[in-house]
């Protein structure tokens, strides 16, 4: 078997983003020099690694298999190349992955506690969906992710074996308004208010749900905003151009002019918050950001 540590990596972001397609957008390349890459690398190896779906594009046991070697080898890479070029021995490095909704309020708290307890870590952090952050758990690019889910509360996703998961809190869901807009001086709404209300919301998908609409809301949404940031949907919230949903722990961070309302005549909508990451035991490092993630909500 003849490989490239360039197809290795072509692998592994095929097996993260899910699809020729947004491999290509991450490496820089066009999709059909990612396919290339992967033809070649199946015909190298003289097996078949990826599943072709209409949904995108799945690892096989093979690919899974060749996978877990393609992180040591590029791990042994990079350590040989920063040792050519006299680079410094790196801190603990702990690549976290990230929620939206948590970035805001459970991402700074931890930090400054990791900061104080475990110096000698070294986090660097991205913002996915959970469904995105699950699937690079699973290929290595990331080692910890904060993430949520919704009631059933079933396993982030449908892998064996099932990921290690601990849960941090749960939140309840609230609905964002306008502090001088319909609903000023108000605590609650009755969900049948809603329904002819403009929402601002985040695009989605089935596999990607983005948070934005109330979930429990009858009839369909009248969307006048579209926005994924946040920040956008607050000063929108702010500016009167509509509602939206947050999380509860939200609030204390939005801008001046919002208001938080809870949703009455409707079942309570709770999500929960989690901390995910591979089977197995937890390096120190890992144990501590965990630690430094569940403190902010539990000191």
């Amino acid at each position: 078997m003849d490989v490239s540590s360039a197809s290795l990596r072509v692998l592994c972001q095929i097996a993260e983003s899910g699809s020729f397609t947004a491999a290509a957008a991450q490496l820089g390349y066009t999709q059909s020099a990612v396919s290339r890459q992967a033809i070649a690398l199946e015909r190298s190896v003289g097996a078949t690694l990826f599943e072709r779906r209409t949904d995108g594009v799945r690892l096989t046991q093979r690919g899974l298999t060749l996978l877990r070697h393609a992180r040591t080898i590029l791990e042994s890479v990079d350590a040989a190349e920063r040792d050519l070029t006299g680079e410094a021995p790196r801190a603990e490095l702990v690549r976290l992955g990230v929620v939206p909704s948590a970035g805001p309020v459970i991402l700074p708290a931890a930090l400054a506690r990791l900061a104080r307890t475990a110096p000698q870590v070294r986090v660097v952090t991205r913002e996915g969906t959970t469904p995105g952050l699950a699937r690079a758990l699973r290929t290595g690019s990331i080692d910890v992710a904060v993430l949520t889910s919704r009631p059933p509360h079933r396993p982030p996703d449908t892998e064996s074996p099932r990921l290690h998961v601990t849960t941090v809190q749960d939140v309840e869901l609230v609905v964002a308004a306008s502090a001088n807009g319909t609903f000023a001086g108000r605590t609650s709404v009755h969900v049948d208010e809603l329904v002819d209300t403009p929402w601002i919301a985040g695009p989605s998908s089935s596999a990607e749900p983005v948070l934005g609409v109330w979930p429990g809301l009858p009839g369909r949404a009248r969307i006048v905003h579209s926005a994924r940031d946040w920040l956008t949907k607050l000063h929108l919230v702010a500016g009167g151009f509509g509602v939206t949903t947050i999380p509860a722990g939200l609030t204390p961070v939005a801008p001046p002019g919002v208001i938080s309302l809870r949703v009455q005549g409707a079942p309570p909508e709770v999500r929960r918050v989690l901390v995910a990451r591979l089977p197995g035991t937890a390096t120190s490092a890992i144990a501590a950001v965990t630690q430094a993630i569940t403190s902010t909500v539990h000191p």
